[in-house]
């Protein structure tokens, strides 16, 4: 076991990390407890990374962290945790688990290591896939409007601004609102027909009150002129 840990060893410093893994892989299951285990697995979970397996590297440094978490370099390891999990974060529209996890231990390593040099790196890579987990429901809740279920974008909609009250979407959001509001109100049965207009009238209000300027006010204004049309009807 002596002779292939340090033919490993060798192969790690060489840079030689495929080669290093293969032996890695043959002495990690006997390895645990023994007086190098601690340095030997660092190794396994860097080469791992430096040959960019990061599911593979992210559970090593997810095992070393747990195993010795009074190591030198448990520091280290819990932010290059962090950031494996957080380079298999797909792109938005598809199932983001891996983006919650990697915001998890992101954020647990900030918590834990609030004066790390990896601080600046840890926050810059959070909020990326925060701004991911935010674009993602957006992009929900806009396709409600897309496909003209109204009601339902209407829930979604005051959901998102609830959940992502500082968005970069809001203005956009509350447009969405506004014009699934109006066409829900202009779609309507008689009977429904002043409660929605009133609703939407509201939904206006939201959006001028948010950004009187906004680049959605010609189509607002518009909208809103069919509204006080409409609710003129009802005025006794």
């Amino acid at each position: 076991m002596a002779v292939k840990y340090e033919a490993a060893v060798q192969k790690y410093e060489a840079k030689k990390y495929s080669k290093a893994i293969r032996l890695f892989e043959q002495m990690a299951p006997a390895f645990r407890g023994k007086p190098q285990s601690e340095k030997m697995f660092y190794m396994y979970a860097q080469s791992y990374y430096k040959t960019e397996q990061c599911y593979l590297a992210g559970y090593q440094f997810e095992s070393f962290v747990s195993s010795y978490p009074k190591s030198e370099k448990v520091e280290e390891a819990a932010f290059l945790e962090g950031l494996c999990f957080s380079k298999l974060s797909p792109t938005y529209s598809l199932d983001q688990a891996d983006t919650y996890k990697a915001i998890n231990k992101l954020q647990s390593f900030i918590d834990t290591y609030p004066n790390s040099t990896y601080l600046p790196e840890a926050n810059a890579t959070l909020k990326k896939l925060t701004d991911k987990i935010e674009k993602k429901y957006f992009e929900i809740a806009k396709q409600y409007n897309t496909i003209s279920d109204y009601k339902s974008a209407l829930v979604v909609l005051d959901n998102f601004v609830s959940d992502f009250p500082g968005t970069k979407y809001k203005e956009e959001a509350l447009f969405l609102k506004l014009d699934s509001a109006y066409k829900l109100a202009i779609n309507s049965i008689p009977s429904k027909m002043e409660e929605r207009f009133k609703n939407a009238k509201m939904a206006y209000t939201g959006l001028m009150k948010f950004k009187d300027n906004t680049e959605y006010k010609v189509k607002a204004d518009q909208m809103l002129a069919r509204i006080e049309e409409e609710l003129k009807k009802y005025e006794k």
